[in-house]
């Protein structure tokens, strides 16, 4: 099974913080793309969350390796989040189950990002 990881936030293709370069370095962008939910405003950060239904923007990494990259974003994501599988929309893997860190909180309705879109913002 070929696994996929949907990114949201600071992992994105736009940041240039070390796990960002990490995750560009050993996986394949497979390009934008969106997820069912919402995300919400968490300070420097935004949190995903399956409700309220929205459209969420971001990117889809092809993993070639998955189980030591997935390890090492566990431990970058902490307790606050939890890697669970999600359908993506995509014109190359659209209908995929990837993966996306779920953030664990329930954040105020007030902070969440209307566009879906971090970079956006």
């Amino acid at each position: 099974m070929i696994d996929y990881l949907f990114v949201y936030g600071t992992l994105r293709s736009a940041f240039e913080n070390r796990h960002a370069v990490q995750l560009r370095t050993e996986a394949q962008l497979v390009g934008p793309a969106t997820v069912r939910g919402s995300i919400f405003g968490l300070g420097s950060y935004p949190g995903y969350r399956p409700e309220p239904d929205g459209e969420v923007h971001g990117e889809v990494y092809r993993l070639t390796d998955a189980a030591p990259l997935l390890a090492f974003f566990d431990d970058y994501e902490g307790s606050d989040y939890t890697r669970v599988r999600v359908q993506v929309s995509t014109g190359q893997c659209s209908g995929e189950l990837t993966w996306i860190y779920q953030y664990n909180g329930q954040p105020p309705l007030h902070s969440r990002i209307p566009s879906g879109d971090f970079v956006a913002e």
